[in-house]
Formats: structure tokens, sequence, C-alpha cells
């Protein structure tokens, strides 16, 4: 593999320089917004064919973090540049969805990854690579900043890395290696658990929040579910940052359970974008797969007293991160499929190549029909086709892997020949 020079220039780099601008179009609760992070000390202009829109200040600079700007693309714009750079809008039917999720490179405590190695954090070639297959729109599943702990001394691997919730572990550990992704397509953004209040929130919220950041505020635990209108298709991008696996809080499984029951308010058909998946697998004992968000099982439990299904009848697909490694799974009960793409950069996990038979943790009554999963960095791009979509698996080097099929529907088919 070719060794990318990006990560060390970024430690070589003087702190004043690393702040160079970063700019983005990313949906939020109101339609798509261009963004511009700038060590400059007012917001530019943004130029488009629909006529100029000053930026306004959605964060001022303070603190560990520059400037933050942001502007509502004009309806019908083709074209828009900040400062002589052009910027990726939306199209209002893409075609060519690109999927990736949890692509920062992990330094806390004792684990190490190697983020000035290629081979161990391949993000910054990964996001090339993405971005020469030119998609129309990208979807990240959540957790951005990895990095919570200083490097230690006389560690090569990870020898200058910044840390903590700052613009330059954020430049470092997205921004810089994300760019040339970014320039290529408008992209939708998911919260984390890397990015709830006890670790990166408040940098999430100020940079890629879908709403308006008010920096007297206290750190919100959680937002809204929001709604992408992506013409023939839409998006309900939940924030389920503090949706734990194992722990329960009955008190948050009314927001959930509320949620879950508002999509099936939105237009069909709808995929269900979050970062922790509700029922997918890692590696039990003697090798069972076994898995299960007990806090999301729950809000599921309170929607089907309700008299809901599961998942609301207007959802066909489920996209999820968290797991770092890519699933694909077709469930029971008129439950849509679940894709897994937690593989993007940060260190790896272990899971059964066959997926069927998996273990959930509460009451549901899911279970895995059919299902997979396959190991190694990448990311996949979902090109829309007669009957649903097709789904190529590409390494990190961009080297396509597998074709997976979605046949669209409720509740929706994947289908992934060896």
């Amino acid at each position: 593999m070719k060794r990318s020079a990006l990560p060390i220039l970024l430690l070589l780099l003087p702190a004043a320089a690393q702040a160079a601008d970063s700019s983005w179009v990313q949906a939020t609760s109101t339609g798509f917004e261009a963004r511009l992070v700038t060590a400059g000390t007012a917001c530019p202009i943004l130029r488009t064919d629909k006529g100029d829109v000053a930026m306004a200040t959605r964060a001022p600079a303070g603190g560990d973090f520059p400037l933050t700007c942001a502007a509502v693309i004009p309806s019908g714009a083709s074209s828009a540049d900040i400062a002589g750079q052009a910027v990726a809008l939306p199209k209002a039917d893409p075609q060519r969805i690109l999927v990736l999720g949890d692509t920062g490179c992990r330094i806390k405590g004792a684990e190490l990854q190697a983020c000035n190695d290629p081979e161990k954090w391949p993000f910054p070639q990964l996001a090339q690579a993405a971005a020469k297959l030119k998609p129309d729109l990208v979807i990240h599943l959540g957790d951005y900043l990895y990095r919570e702990s200083a490097c230690p001394p006389g560690n090569q691997g990870c020898s200058g890395s910044p840390w903590g919730d700052n613009w330059t572990t954020w430049q470092a550990d997205f921004y810089a290696p994300a760019g040339p992704l970014l320039a290529a397509a408008p992209i939708v953004l998911a919260r984390g658990n890397h990015e709830d209040c006890d670790r990166a929130g408040l940098g999430w919220l100020r940079l890629q929040g879908p709403s308006a950041f008010e920096a007297a505020a206290q750190c919100a635990k959680h937002l809204p579910l929001v709604s992408v209108d992506l013409g023939t298709l839409r998006l309900a991008v939940m924030d389920d940052a503090t949706a734990d696996e194992i722990k329960l809080n009955r008190d948050e499984s009314p927001t959930y359970a509320a949620e879950l029951t508002a999509m099936a308010k939105l237009p069909a058909p709808v995929w269900f974008v979050h970062h922790r998946p509700i029922w997918a697998a890692v590696t039990g004992p003697l090798g069972i797969p076994i898995g299960g968000n007990l806090q999301l099982i729950d809000a599921v439990r309170i929607a089907t007293l309700r008299g809901e299904p599961p998942i609301a009848s207007s959802v066909e697909l489920m996209l999820s991160g968290h797991l770092h490694t890519f699933e694909a799974i077709n469930y029971n009960k008129n439950v849509p499929p679940q894709i897994v793409a937690g593989n993007g950069g940060t260190n790896l996990l272990s899971t059964p190549e066959n997926l069927r038979g998996t273990q959930f943790q509460g009451h549901s009554g899911v279970t895995v029909v059919d299902g997979m999963s396959l190991g190694g960095f990448g990311f996949l791009l979902m090109t829309r086709a007669s009957d649903g979509w097709t789904i190529d698996l590409y390494d990190s080097s961009g080297a396509q892997t597998r074709t997976c099929r979605f046949i669209s529907g409720r509740p929706g088919q994947l289908e992934c020949p060896r």
C-alpha cells in the first residue's frame, strides 16, 4: 500500500497553520447548508449561481476553536464557492450514496492506534479513494474524534498527535483527512457515542450539529430526529449517542420510542440513519454471535405496547456504525434489514462471518433470518438500480471487494452472495 505523508505533515505543521480553513456542505434540520471553519475574524460571502449569500456566525472563535460560519444553500443552486473554493451542492435525487463510519484514530489510555501509519489508520487514503468514486451524497454514521488522551512519550506510532475536544484534534482526526471527500459531495453527519457530552459533544454541536449552536448553553445530550429530504428518498437521522448497549435508562426510552414511532409520519421510502444499531452482532462466548442495544430495544418494547411495529412501516433500511466492521442482516417480524458500516478507520472489531442465530438482549422477539460480516477497513457505495440499490464494498485503498444488493420495499431485502 502506498504510504501517505498526510498524517506526518499534520504533525509537523505549527499550530497556526493547523487552523487552516475547512469548508463543507451538510444536511441540517432545515435543509442543506454550507459551513466554514476559518482562522479569519469575519464570515465571508457564499457565492452561488442563484445569488450571493452572506455567511453568518454559527459559533464565534473562543477557547480551542476558531470562527465557524454557516449559510443556507439557495434553492436550485447548481454551483457555489467560498473565497473561490468550490463547495459541493446537494442533488435533488442522489443516485450514488457513499456510506462510512467510525473513522477516527483511537488514542485513549492504553489503547494506542498508530495514527502515523497508514496501514494502521488508513482513513486519509480511504477518503481519497472514496472521493474518486464521485458520490452524489456521503453519509457518515458517527464517531469522528477518537484522540482522547495524549500519546505517551516515545511512542512513534502516534507521536505528535493532538488530543481532546478542540479544533486541532478535530482537524487531524476528521477534517484534514476527509477534505477530498467533503469537496466531492454534501454529507449527512450522524452523532456517535464519541460525540456525547462526556467526550467531544461540544465540538460536534459547534461544528456538525444540525440545529443552531448556542455557545453559552450546556451540552445537549440529545437532539430531535432530523428528516433529510432526498427527493424520492427520505433519511430519518436519530441522535442515539447516549443509548447504551448494556445500561438501561428507562427515562430515555420514551424519547427514543417516540422518535421510532414518528418515522411512520415520513413519506416512504425512509432510511433510518443512526450510530448504534438496535440488532447487530459481536463475537460472544464460544464464537456465538451476540448483541443488541438494550436501550433501543426497550424503546422498541414501548412502541410495540402501543400497537406500533418494531420499526415504522415507512422504513425500508437501517444504516448504522458503532461496531467496527461491515455487517448486512435480514430479520424476521417485518423488520427492515440492517447495514453496519463502522470500519472506516478506527481499530477493527472481529465478528463472526455468519450472523444467523445471533442471540439478542431484551425481549423484542427479533431474530436474524440471515446475515454476514466482512472484516477489514473500508466503505460502501450504494448506486440506484431498477429494483433498489447495488451496494459495492471497497477496501481502504479503493479496491472493490464484494457486491451486494438491496431490494427496495417493506421490509426490504439484502443479498450479499459470496
